[in-house]
């Protein structure tokens, strides 16, 4: 079925630099549609249409502001559906081909029309806590896929040896040691990502609006959100130690600039996350932190994936061990594999 759709479009063809962009736009357009959900959960809008696909039944929504802001976060889908498609097919006539990039080019589309039904699902479920915090988990698995898109798609740019099959040396013990803590670091940042969604979920933004039921994380009464909170302020902060740590051992190992960018901004962000964090609970939670709070925490988990692809987390394979590509006494490639492509 792919060799047919690929000559179906034959005649079209984009270059490594065009299917750059490609991948940073539907990197940009997937981030963009976590931020408007989070404002329309935020603004108490998660049932302004109470229906789905329609809005009350209509294929417009009625004039009321709560209604316009969710029925408006479904018509983004839309752009970022086409940005997300682009991502495949571009893949598709991407030349020289590359099956790994049109993989992952697959699972943006796939992704988006998953959160279109997930979502539908959360409004059926009348925002229980439990929908809500799998339609951000799965924002953060497709944002996992639209990075290594990007990094894949823009180290070969970078490095165009990396098109070639030719294999290179398995990295030293320090590097290795390095790479594994990196992996770490992004399990540990999925696992501060969840409680975030936890501490929202017992939390006062439910997503419905003033005398609307919404079925909130409960476990403990009304210590269930103080527990929350505290609990996933623990882990962040375990977090933001690590990063830094990371940041302090791949210095000292003279890491690449690639693998040390990502990982500067991570820590600058967790910065700010943190005083953000502080300033939420003692204001108790104001609409407009906790909107920047998960505008942060996007922003983190993209560093964090980054900089794992640069080190080589993520590294491809294909009949060939991982490995890291040393550049002057340093790192920041990830190992070059050929995926064939006619």
């Amino acid at each position: 079925m792919l060799e047919r759709l690929r000559e179906r479009t034959n005649g079209y063809t984009v270059t490594p630099q065009q299917y750059v962009r490609i991948s940073f736009v539907a990197l940009g357009a997937l981030t963009l549609i976590v931020l408007t959900g989070a404002a329309v959960r935020l603004t108490g809008s998660g049932l302004g249409c109470p229906t789905w696909p329609k809005c009350y039944g209509g294929y417009y929504p009625p004039l009321n502001t709560h209604a316009v802001i969710e029925f408006s976060n479904r018509i983004i889908t839309f752009p970022v559906s086409i940005a997300a498609g682009a991502a495949w097919l571009g893949a598709l006539r991407r030349r020289p081909y590359r099956r790994d990039l049109m993989w992952l080019g697959a699972l943006l589309p796939l992704g988006v029309v998953g959160q279109a039904v997930l979502g539908g699902f959360t409004v059926k479920g009348a925002l229980d806590y439990g929908w809500v915090m799998g339609h951000f988990a799965l924002s953060m698995l497709i944002l996992l896929a639209a990075v290594v898109l990007a990094w894949r798609a823009s180290e070969a740019v970078r490095e165009p040896e990396l098109e070639t099959s030719a294999r290179v040396p398995e990295p030293d013990g320090e590097q290795q040691g390095l790479v594994r803590l990196l992996a770490g670091l992004a399990a540990l940042g999925a696992v501060t990502i969840f409680a975030g969604t936890a501490a929202t979920a017992a939390g006062p933004h439910a997503g419905g609006s003033p005398g609307q039921k919404i079925n909130r994380l409960s476990f403990d009464g009304r210590g269930t959100m103080d527990f929350v909170i505290h609990r996933h302020a623990e882990i962040a902060f375990i977090f933001s130690l690590a990063s830094v740590a990371m940041w302090w051992l791949a210095r000292r190992r003279m890491a690449s600039p690639v693998v040390m960018r990502p990982l500067t901004v991570l820590c600058w962000l967790l910065l700010l996350q943190g005083a953000v964090g502080l300033d939420q609970y003692e204001t108790h939670l104001p609409t407009e932190l906790v909107w920047v709070h998960v505008c942060l925490a996007c922003g983190a988990w993209i560093a964090t994936l980054w900089a794992a692809c640069a080190a080589g987390v993520l590294a491809r394979r294909r009949g060939e061990k991982r490995a890291l590509q040393p550049a002057g006494g340093s790192f920041g490639g990830v190992a070059p594999a050929e995926f064939p492509g006619n």
